[in-house]
């Protein structure tokens, strides 16, 4: 017969089942929280999946705030007591459903609130997004991963963008675009060591003793502040610093809710951009110093410098070709084939990687346009994230992100606008300058793209050919 404990709350609904380890002591305690801002059309299936797992969390807190969809009305029908069985274990978890209204703190209040419910009483934190699907085993793998080793301060599920909700030509265009931005970003984490410079919220076990610590060695009342634009990265920072691990999952897995809008899309990448340099670049504008030596911004720094590569190459290539069409002197070499053959040899590595990839991942890759499409709209949330830092606008990026999901907001067409305005600027100089000083320029200017694509294309080509060691995204 299956002994019970009662749950150190004392609520009666809260038993669990214990599985006992090899030295026969009872498993870790684990509390769910679920952030959740209009996510009617995915809260359901996120609450279900939860609920089918092989190893149940032992309380699952909805917290609801700023919402004005029927998120609430759908959640509730899952609070109180659920039992599951689940190869002759039973689980027995409880769901509690809390709408908080107005929270000026978003996303950060959200997670904070639910963290106050549980923070005396379990020993692991798992964050689970509104829109993100859980995939069967993936509680029992987390936590089997964070418990053996008590360096681990947390541990990011693997996740990809879910093509299930993609409907119309630009929303699976940007769905597959954004499996291939997580695939090849999970897959650097993957290659080093494991070591992930972000525990997503999207999926993430932490410690609950890493949280408390961060609150006491950062002077902070809650383990989530809002002094960055991504709440997750400062936290992973912090935890990094006190000298926990955080690791990316081997095998656990979640799909995510990708943006299907450029709007959308634009809001996301932005806020995300936006708060990574935030976090590299050096001073103090907040509460928080920026770090640009953290052993976990590495990564971070070798994508904004590899983006600023693509930029210049790019607008060098375009540039070059049309002055050089401009007074008949263009002449074609193969050799200028080589980069864009790499590229696709890299993306079609990167989308064989994909766990559960479709033909779509496949034809991304292979199509080589869908592929430099998506690569020229990253292009833009770069420049418009470094435009913002460097100018000091102070805009409000979560509620930009949100008005931007809501399809309100043009910012996402400014990229396009200026690189308008600068080719105009830059046809009327040319235009001005007399044959020999135009002959002089696209003396310089052919080698000097020409060097720099190489050294580009070396690196591709290094990435396309390094061993995955069998790990899969």
């Amino acid at each position: 017969m299956t002994e019970l404990l009662e749950s150190p709350t004392g609520n009666p609904y809260l038993t669990v089942a214990p599985r006992r380890t090899p030295e026969g002591t009872a498993r870790a305690t684990i509390a769910c929280v679920i952030p959740a801002y209009n996510e009617e059309d995915s809260i359901v299936e996120v609450l279900q999946a939860l609920l089918r797992q092989s190893r149940l969390p032992d309380v699952i807190h909805v917290v609801i705030n700023n919402t004005d969809d029927d998120t609430f009305y759908l959640a509730r029908e899952f609070a109180g007591p659920h039992e599951h069985t689940y190869q002759d274990i039973t689980y027995r978890t409880e769901v509690f459903v809390h709408d908080i209204g107005i929270n000026k703190d978003k996303k950060v209040g959200a997670l904070n609130y639910g963290f106050a419910q549980v923070c005396d009483d379990y020993d692991y934190f798992l964050g689970v997004d509104g829109d993100t699907v859980v995939d069967k085993t993936a509680v029992e793998l987390l936590e089997a991963e964070i418990i053996s080793d008590p360096r681990i301060g947390g541990i990011s599920a693997i996740y990809t963008v879910s093509e299930a909700a993609a409907e119309g030509f630009t929303a699976k265009f940007l769905t597959a675009g954004q499996r291939a931005q997580f695939a090849a970003f999970n897959m650097d984490n993957l290659l080093h060591g494991r070591n992930m410079a972000v525990l997503g919220g999207q999926c993430s076990i932490l410690s609950m003793e890493a949280l408390k610590n961060v609150m006491v060695d950062n002077r902070q009342a809650t383990p989530w502040v809002k002094d960055s634009e991504v709440e997750d990265s400062l936290l992973s920072l912090q935890i990094k610093s006190l000298g926990y691990a955080t690791k990316i999952s081997a095998n656990a897995r979640a799909s995510v809710g990708g943006m299907s809008t450029m709007r959308a899309l634009d809001g996301q990448q932005v806020k995300w951009n936006y708060g990574a340099i935030d976090l590299m670049w050096p001073g103090q504008r907040s509460n928080t110093a920026g770090q640009p030596f953290h052993p976990n911004l590495r990564l971070r720094w070798s994508e904004n410098i590899s983006m600023l590569f693509n930029i210049l190459t790019r607008l060098s290539f375009i540039m070059l070709l049309a002055a050089s069409l401009s007074i008949g002197a263009y002449v074609f070499y193969p050799v200028w084939l080589i980069p864009p053959l790499v590229a696709v040899i890299l993306n079609l590595r990167i989308a064989t990687s994909i766990r559960r990839k479709s033909g779509k991942d496949i034809a991304f890759a292979l199509l080589v346009i869908p592929a430099e499409l998506y690569l020229w709209l990253r292009m833009g949330h770069f420049v418009r994230a470094w435009a913002k830092f460097f100018t000091s606008t102070q805009t409000d990026n979560w509620a930009a992100q949100a008005r931007a999901e809501r399809g309100a907001g043009s910012a996402h067409i400014m990229p396009a606008v200026v690189f308008a305005i600068i080719s105009v600027g830059l046809v009327a100089a040319w235009l001005q300058q007399s044959v020999d000083v135009q002959s002089a320029i696209l003396s310089v200017g052919w080698p000097v793209l020409y060097i720099t694509t190489m050294v580009q294309t070396a690196f591709m080509l290094r990435k396309a050919l390094r061993r995955h060691r069998g790990f899969q995204v």
